[in-house]
């Protein structure tokens, strides 16, 4: 569950980023659920709710040129790194 903080300013441009992100993403092999949410507590943070119907489908998108690509150009629009915290359903 990756998390997103835009820089004062760069919220739209990181909103739209992990728009066009989340669309092509959810094309990729075994891609259940790809969906970006905003943080309605904190403007300018968005979480991203990733379900995959296994783990080398999760392994194989990483490796996408499109998810390299949104990593690399995303950095400069950001206040911190982003953080990913793997998640698992309890039942």
């Amino acid at each position: 569950m990756p998390v997103f903080t835009a820089k004062t300013g760069q919220e739209a441009t990181l909103r739209e980023a992990l728009l066009s992100l989340q669309s092509v993403s959810r094309k990729d092999a075994g891609c259940l659920e790809y969906t970006v949410f905003a943080d309605n507590q904190r403007p300018g943070t968005f979480v991203l709710f990733e379900g995959w119907a296994r783990h080398e489908d999760l392994k194989a998108h990483n490796e996408e040129a499109h998810v390299k690509e949104f990593v690399n150009g995303v950095q400069s629009l950001l206040a911190v790194p982003f953080s990913v915290t793997p998640i698992t359903p309890l039942a």
